[in-house]
């Protein structure tokens, strides 16, 4: 169902692509939009080993276009180290495919919402709970529930770490 990557030798392991995406601050997340046009938008995010959590407003492209089709990509860059002298970059990423859903559940919002709130501002449990409670209800909370994850790493870094 999913390609194979064509160069392989630069794909990263199943932890060092999880590893971007629970290092990372933001990604971009394409879904079908209006007219069958890609529409990809940067996003905040928090991810499990299985799906990844986006909050966002009630109404807007993004979400319309999820409610039509549910079919998703995410990718998040770890690095993009430009070398000009080589017309080349050092670039280290991780592209998650899947299938997006909302979240209705207060529970599961609640805990997305926190997941959220701990990854972007660390050790502050009990003004997450003041910030969130009250906004629960208003919140729109997405979920990219992964079926394929890919990383991949630049051709040189391959080269670096064999020591070539």
């Amino acid at each position: 169902m999913f390609r194979e990557m064509r160069r392989n030798r630069q794909a990263l392991s199943t932890p060092e692509t999880l590893d971007i995406l629970k290092n990372g601050t933001s990604g971009t997340l394409a879904v079908l939009g209006d007219d069958g046009y890609p529409y990809a938008v940067p996003m905040s995010y928090v991810n499990t080993e299985n799906a990844i959590f986006f909050h966002c407003a009630g109404s807007g492209h993004k979400l319309d276009a999820v409610r039509n089709y549910e079919k998703a990509s995410f990718c998040v860059v770890a690095q993009d180290v430009i070398v000009p002298e080589k017309y080349t970059t050092h670039f280290r990423s991780a592209i998650a495919f899947g299938r997006m859903r909302i979240l209705e559940d207060s529970q599961k919002k609640r805990e997305a919402l926190l997941m959220l709130a701990e990854k972007y501002n660390p050790g502050h449990a009990d003004a997450h709970h003041a910030e969130i409670e009250p906004a629960l209800a208003r919140t729109t909370i997405l979920c990219l529930d992964i079926e394929h994850l890919t990383g991949k790493q630049a051709i040189e870094l391959v080269r670096m770490r064999e020591g070539k």
